[in-house]
């Protein structure tokens, strides 16, 4: 299968991961930031379908039990069941999400954690996510904010990203927080320091609702 630049280098990076930390089923960290993070509890999923967008090889929502359904949507997902995603619960889907391959109205809850800055078409992205996601649905976003595109994050967004992309949606939250490490955004996150608007760096992090 032939790689993109941006694909292998990430591939690489799981591959780095995988071999210092002997396996890539270390997940406990997730739970944290798909409910306290937001201010969701665990039964707030229960019978749920959660899509997780660029979910990476570690199986991010190996904790959401309770779901009906629970997806991870990622180009390398074929890459990834080869390095152990396999023995995950969860289930792994090959796509862009410029094309997600499920109907409209389909998911009670989207999120993309460290993924959406990735994409090639970010309008087409935030098209297919208002398209897939149910009426009063949420989509839960953290992302990280800077003025200059990279060869594997060639998107660049202001604190302004919700209401330029999402504005038909109810923001319930947003957060405009400091980024104080570079390429940790879990960390950033949890440190939860809010940062100037005028900054040109940060993490913007939101949980907004579909309301039709």
């Amino acid at each position: 299968m032939s790689l993109s630049f941006k694909e292998f280098f990430e591939l690489g990076y799981w591959k780095i991961v995988k071999l210092l930390s002997k396996n890539l089923n270390n997940n406990s960290h997730y739970k944290y930031f798909y409910t306290s993070n937001f201010a969701l509890s665990e039964e707030f999923y229960k019978d749920k379908i959660i899509l997780d967008i660029g979910c990476g090889p570690r199986g991010s929502l190996e904790w959401a039990e309770m779901a009906k359904e629970r997806i991870g949507l990622d180009p390398l997902a074929e890459q990834y069941i080869k390095m152990g995603a396999k023995d995950h619960k969860m289930t792994y889907i090959k796509a862009y999400v410029e094309n997600i391959p499920f109907p409209d109205n389909y998911f009670d809850v989207i999120c993309s954690f460290n993924s959406l800055d990735h994409v090639d078409n970010l309008e087409t992205a935030c098209k297919e996510i208002k398209r897939t996601l149910k009426k009063n649905g949420l989509f839960l976003l953290m992302v990280d904010i800077h003025t200059l595109p990279t060869l594997t994050e060639p998107q660049t967004m202001s604190w302004n990203f919700i209401n330029e992309q999402f504005p038909e949606f109810e923001i319930i939250e947003e957060k405009h927080l400091e980024r104080t490490e570079t390429y940790k955004i879990y960390t950033n996150v949890r440190n939860s320091k809010p940062v100037d608007d005028s900054s040109k760096k940060g993490v913007l992090t939101a949980k907004i609702k579909k309301k039709k």
